[in-house]
């Protein structure tokens, strides 16, 4: 336990100094969690669970030393993900694991603190994406695993305050609209990164049957409007979520054809509501065969009139 403590304070305290001399959130949260890693698995050969702790430990550090100082907890959240990255890439530890185990602790200790859980996540989103390329990842493979992190978390912090009925539908719209303007703000791939937030929701969530298709008909509509809101392709969107819907579909014995069906009749019906142009430009995106399922649009579906 002396450890650990060690660890949590050494890192704080690191992250308040630096942010003190230069005023950089960012860097400093880099820097100290990616040293702080790298010579704790040199130092103590930290593998497995106890580098996984390390890890949360590290992260749940830096929001607590960035918010003693007045600072932005999204570019905490975004610096300890990309700080992890760094300094895990040379250990045992899988790149997904530790996007998941950084993006959940830094949200955790961000509810403790009272601090603001939507700029949390798309810091944590941000910090996945950007810190992906450097370790090799896919934008969808760490999209994916952020989303997951993000959603178990917030579903915990949300069942914690007696909120267990809302806290999917809830919890699931903060990773959703974070996610896709930490997609856009980095100049990545909306499409890439709807399929990553579909597909890191059903990991997260763990539903099946019947609910399932419900939650990926709403992630996938939540999908197209946040996507909107933020002026990206709703089309790529749309097809980014319904190539999601599939992936997940084999990870919960889901049937895919009526996972596809279900991701693209929910986008569609958000591009129905958003106007005649984007339901258009989505039921072209999202009819025909996609990652080899045949996608069946479920009708009636027809545009509005502007």
């Amino acid at each position: 336990m002396e450890e650990k403590h060690g660890i949590f304070e050494s890192v704080k305290d690191g992250v308040v100094g630096t942010i003190k001399g230069t005023g950089d959130v960012a860097k400093a949260v880099v820097d100290t969690i990616s040293e702080t890693l790298s010579h704790t698995i040199k130092g103590t050969g930290a593998v497995g669970t106890s580098l996984i702790e390390a890890i949360s430990d590290v992260g749940r550090a830096a929001i607590r030393g960035v918010t003693d100082v007045g600072g932005d907890v999204g570019s905490a959240a975004k610096g300890a993900v990309v700080g992890t990255l760094r300094g895990t890439k040379e250990s045992s530890v899988e790149a997904l694991d530790a996007i998941q185990t950084a993006t959940s602790s830094v949200i955790k200790e961000t509810s403790e603190v009272a601090g603001d859980l939507g700029n949390a996540a798309k810091g944590a989103m941000q910090g996945a994406i950007t810190g992906a390329k450097e370790v090799g990842l896919s934008a969808t493979e760490a999209t994916a695993a952020a989303a997951n992190g993000i959603l178990k978390s917030s579903s915990e912090i949300l069942s914690g305050t007696g909120k267990a009925g809302t806290s999917l539908i809830a919890s699931s719209s903060v990773v959703i609209r974070s996610a896709i303007q930490a997609v856009v703000e980095v100049g990545g791939d909306v499409g890439s990164g709807a399929k990553g937030i579909v597909l890191g929701v059903l990991q997260g969530t763990k539903v099946s049957g019947k609910e399932a298709l419900q939650s990926i008909s709403e992630i996938s509509s939540s999908v197209v409007k946040e996507t909107s809101d933020v002026a990206g392709d709703v089309a790529k969107a749309a097809k980014g979520a319904v190539q999601g819907a599939i992936a997940g579909a084999k990870e919960i014995s889901l049937d895919a054809t009526e996972a596809a069906s279900a991701a693209a009749g929910g986008a569609l019906k958000a591009a129905e509501e958003i106007g005649s142009k984007a339901a258009q430009q989505v039921r072209k995106a999202v009819t025909g065969t996609i990652n080899g399922v045949k996608v069946v649009l479920k009708e009636p579906f027809k545009s509005k009139k502007s």
